[in-house]
């Protein structure tokens, strides 16, 4: 009698006084997380997350879904659709979405990236040296590297939309291809790996870094998520958070292990690997920086509407 007694004295302390942690725990249970993800270095933190379960670790109760996406319109568009919780992208794309009325938030960076421009064209050394009828390959209208071109072209052309009728949506893989057949396509304004793949083959070099566009370094992709999981589980986003912290601190303490991870998923020789990560200008860190930049040039060029001067709608924040 006394034993259970006991037992239901300690069942309704914890529903009277322990009310929101048994419930958060309970919650957890049950939730699933989908997160989606793209190829290429860039997202290197992810895969390293994803191959040593850090997230599972930090949220063992929950159920965690990898979900690898072509291109950033896809991740969009599978968050729109309420299937994804968190996507990893350009922070234009991100603007864009948000503009058009998305409810999501940025939660952190992940890495800065040595893009660029490459063609075979030995007459084309600066972007003047294009012509309108010139075909420029890269992932889709909006993408970082198309808002990256937009922004060079005004610099050195001053027009930035000198560019966005010889634009070719393609994949960075079919971009790659296409350029090397040297004859419908004259660049390709692509990212790592196909950056150092592209410019390892002879005749092919660089016209313009995504560096000389903006005119400093910027968070090439960052990480978001939907209101509507980051108001409902907003310790997990932390979590999320501090895995994705953890990967990129292996990835700078253990380069051997992170290279052999790499390898493996993404196919690409543990030589070769050393030699990208070796690039000026490869960084992953959580911190985001450059956000102001994109935005006032978006706002400026009509590419969104709303300035998002409150960094309170684009930024999540977590509150323990």
């Amino acid at each position: 009698m006394r034993k259970k007694t006991a037992l239901l004295l300690s069942t309704v302390f914890c529903v009277v006084f322990l009310f929101p942690q048994c419930s958060k725990e309970n919650e957890n249970k049950h939730v699933s997380i989908e997160i989606a993800k793209q190829f290429g270095l860039a997202y290197a933190p992810i895969q390293i997350m994803e191959d040593l379960k850090l997230l599972e670790k930090r949220v063992p109760e929950a159920d965690i879904s990898w979900i690898q996406l072509s291109n950033t319109a896809a991740i969009r568009e599978a968050m729109l659709g309420k299937g994804v919780d968190i996507g990893f992208m350009g922070i234009p794309p991100f603007l864009i979405g948000l503009d058009k009325g998305m409810e999501w938030k940025l939660f952190t960076g992940l890495s800065e990236m040595p893009v660029g421009l490459v063609t075979w064209r030995e007459d084309i050394v600066s972007l003047k040296d294009f012509s309108e009828k010139e075909k420029i390959a890269l992932p889709q209208p909006g993408s970082i590297q198309h808002i990256l071109l937009s922004m060079a072209a005004g610099k050195i052309l001053g027009d930035t939309a000198f560019f966005d009728n010889s634009l070719i949506t393609m994949s960075h893989p079919d971009g790659m291809n296409a350029l090397l057949t040297r004859t419908d396509v004259t660049a390709h304004f692509t990212s790592p790996p196909y950056l150092m793949q592209e410019l390892d083959i002879p005749g092919m070099h660089l016209v313009l870094t995504g560096k000389e566009a903006v005119g400093s370094s910027f968070t090439f992709i960052a990480g978001s998520v939907t209101d509507k999981f980051s108001q409902k589980y907003p310790e997990i986003v932390n979590k999320i958070k501090e895995a994705l912290q953890e990967a990129i601190s292996f990835i700078k303490q253990e380069p051997g292990e992170s290279v052999r991870i790499l390898s493996e998923a993404y196919g690409i020789e543990e030589e070769d690997l050393r030699k990208y990560f070796s690039w000026e200008g490869i960084v992953y860190t959580e911190e985001i920086t450059g956000l102001s930049s994109f935005t006032d040039f978006m706002y400026k060029q009509k590419y969104i509407d709303h300035p998002f001067e409150d960094l309170n709608q684009v930024l999540f924040q977590y509150e323990n």
